[in-house]
């Protein structure tokens, strides 16, 4: 029987947050609130890839159909060299939907956080706590507690809880005072990478035949070359063109650390690229002057535990990555999808009881973040060499996938099939259901 009166809260209304407070109101929990620092949920963001381990969860908590109705069908796979425009490789992607039940798609990401909100305004048991910011976290068992900041100058207030999920991102707050609490230490790390993210409006692009040839199709793209790549693929039923860029840090060098995101200069963004195909060039040139911002990519030394008593880390608070698999959103969906899993299947709501049930979370959810992690690094480094032997082994590697119809390994680890039937294929909530009931008698 579902402890529905567990006292739930989550802290972040971000992807990993709403799919938590989503997953749990359907499990059963009607005591479940978000707090998230901003006043308000206006979703922004650029385009975003809807695979079908994301879909399904999504499906599984009613809110795939909205998503679906405006999101393209991605059929294949493109790679091609930056400089020459070249092809290097091709991917056919009309068999995934077959193979996994669910297509691959592309979205916009503010639909399908807007998706998720949505859906968990319609619960019961779920409660939004905006303009509210989480502090001084300093008990993590038997009952955690942590002070509430109201930003409208009102009195802070203590919350405590039965379980606390901290879904606050990158720079998480929780993730400090739990590493300093257990005596851990994770560093923050610099990546040396920073990209843009570029929406280009149809109209822009509509008096250019290649470039309505993009934004018409139904594949994605990405073009490649040292140090710097480009992905692009149609959004919004293919009336927005989405790039997202990733390309050596130059501006944040000097920024405070905790500098993520800068005004961007066109100019500078163009030189970036300045090598790169004419096709490219007239991409880049339709973004207009002061709508360019850059992100700087940062992640973290792989933690040695994401719980802490009755707390528990979720998403970019304990496996931020790369953003060469796409999976990023998708895997802090899986990990609300597996929470709402093993919470439900408490037998008591004891302190200890809900500890064995979030390390379960952990057990099924660790490693098969930090193996993706891994394989996104190593797919950017490939993604980005020089001229060299390296490079001409790699794309060897491409002549060989393009000779046998994108069948066999693919140097970019997005459109390797046997990565991403290891993706794709693997259905998380089935996964916790079975390792709870293998392991949660046994847990210590």
């Amino acid at each position: 029987m579902v402890q529905t009166d567990l006292r739930i809260r989550i802290i972040g209304a971000g992807m990993g947050g709403l799919a938590c407070a989503l997953s749990l109101a359907k499990a059963g929990f009607l005591d479940i609130q978000v707090y998230e620092s901003a006043s308000g949920l206006g979703f922004v963001g650029a385009g975003i890839q809807l695979a079908p381990n994301l879909a399904r969860i999504l499906d599984r908590l009613g809110a795939w159909g909205d998503i679906r109705k405006e999101a393209s069908l991605i059929h294949e796979a493109r790679i091609i060299e930056g400089t020459t425009d070249e092809p290097l490789g091709h991917v056919d992607m009309a068999h995934v939907e077959e193979m996994y039940q669910y297509p691959h798609c592309v979205g916009h990401r503010a639909s399908l956080a807007n998706s998720m909100y949505e859906a968990c305004k319609g619960e019961l048991g779920v409660k939004f706590v905006f303009g509210t910011k989480v502090d001084t976290l300093d008990t993590f068992l038997p009952v955690p507690s942590f002070m509430a900041i109201p930003r409208t100058g009102t009195e802070p207030y203590r919350v405590e809880v039965d379980v606390l999920l901290a879904c606050d991102g990158v720079k998480s707050y929780t993730r400090h005072a739990m590493l300093e609490s257990l005596g851990l230490h994770a560093q923050v790390e610099d990546t040396g990478q920073a990209a843009y993210r570029i929406m280009i409006p149809r109209k822009l692009m509509a008096g250019d035949k290649e470039l309505l040839d993009l934004i018409n199709g139904d594949q994605i793209t990405r073009w490649v070359g040292a140090g710097r790549h480009i992905i692009a693929y149609p959004v919004s039923n293919k009336n927005i063109y989405n790039l997202s860029t990733v390309q050596p840090d130059n501006n944040f060098a000097a920024a405070p650390s905790e500098t993520y995101t800068t005004k961007g200069s066109k100019d500078v963004m163009l030189n970036v690229f300045s090598d790169f195909c004419p096709r490219v060039q007239r991409m880049l040139d339709l973004v207009p002057e002061g709508e360019v911002c850059e992100w700087k990519l940062r992640v973290h030394a792989p933690l040695q535990t994401w719980v802490h008593g009755s707390v528990a880390l979720v998403g970019d608070a304990c496996h931020p990555t790369l953003p060469h698999l796409n999976q990023g959103a998708a895997q802090a969906i899986e990990d609300g999808a597996v929470l709402g899993v093993v919470l439900s299947k408490l037998p008591d709501s004891s302190p200890r009881s809900i500890y064995k049930a979030l390390k379960i979370y952990e057990d099924v959810r660790k490693d098969r973040a930090e193996t993706l992690i891994n394989l996104a690094a190593q797919s950017g480094r490939d993604m980005h060499l020089a001229e060299g032997e390296a490079k001409a082994e790699r794309d060897h590697l491409f002549a060989a996938l393009k000779l046998n119809n994108g069948k066999g390994p693919s140097p970019d680890k997005w459109a390797d099939a046997d990565i991403q039937r290891m993706i794709y294929g693997h259905d998380c909530v089935k996964e916790a259901d079975k390792v709870f009931e293998r392991s949660f008698y046994s847990h210590e």
